[in-house]
C-alpha cells in the first residue's frame, strides 16, 4: 500500500515551509525539506535575528521548536488517521549557532506503536557538528487529519 503522505513530502524536497507548511509556526521557522526517507526527515533551517537570544546565539526554545516540528513532520510523513502531540521533550543542547548559519534537523523513528510514537531528533551545523539533541514521545489525540 502506497503513502500518499510520505509521496507528498518527497514531492516537496527542496520547498521551504513557507510556502506549503500547514503548521504557522512551521511558516515562520521556515526551514527547507533536504530529505525525506520512510521514519526520517532532514530539513535545514536558517538562523535569523528574530531567532536569537540576547547573546545573539539562537535561543533554545526555537531550538526545541526546530526539533519538535520535524519530529512532527516525521509522525504525519507515516500517514497515520490521527494527528499526534508531543507529551514529552528532552533536549541537550550542545554548541551555539549564530545569525546566518545553516542549522540541519534530522529525525528518527525509534518505535512507533498504537498510541505512543518514540522519536530522536539532532540538529547539526554545516560542518556536521551536533548543536542540540532530543528524545521524545509523541501520542495520538483521537483527532482526525
Amino acid at each position: 500500500m502506497t503513502n500518499q503522505v510520505l509521496d507528498y513530502f518527497i514531492s516537496n524536497i527542496g520547498k521551504n515551509a513557507a510556502d506549503i507548511s500547514p503548521s504557522a509556526l512551521g511558516r515562520w521557522l521556515n526551514g527547507k525539506l533536504i530529505a525525506v526517507e520512510e521514519g526520517s526527515l532532514t530539513v535545514e533551517f536558517v538562523v535569523r535575528e528574530e531567532m536569537t537570544n540576547p547573546g545573539k546565539i539562537l535561543h533554545g526554545g526555537v531550538t526545541a521548536s526546530m526539533l519538535d516540528d520535524v519530529m512532527g513532520m516525521t509522525v504525519f510523513s507515516l500517514g497515520r488517521e490521527s494527528f499526534y502531540s508531543t507529551i514529552n521533550l528532552s533536549i541537550d543542547y550542545l554548541l551555539p549557532a549564530k545569525v546566518g548559519d545553516s542549522v540541519y534537523v534530522k529525525s528518527k523513528v525509534i518505535r512507533a506503536g498504537k498510541t505512543v510514537i518514540n522519536m530522536e531528533c539532532e540538529a547539526r551545523n554545516s560542518e556536521h557538528k551536533i548543536i542540540a539533541k532530543c528524545t521524545s514521545n509523541l501520542v495520538t489525540t483521537g483527532i482526525k487529519i
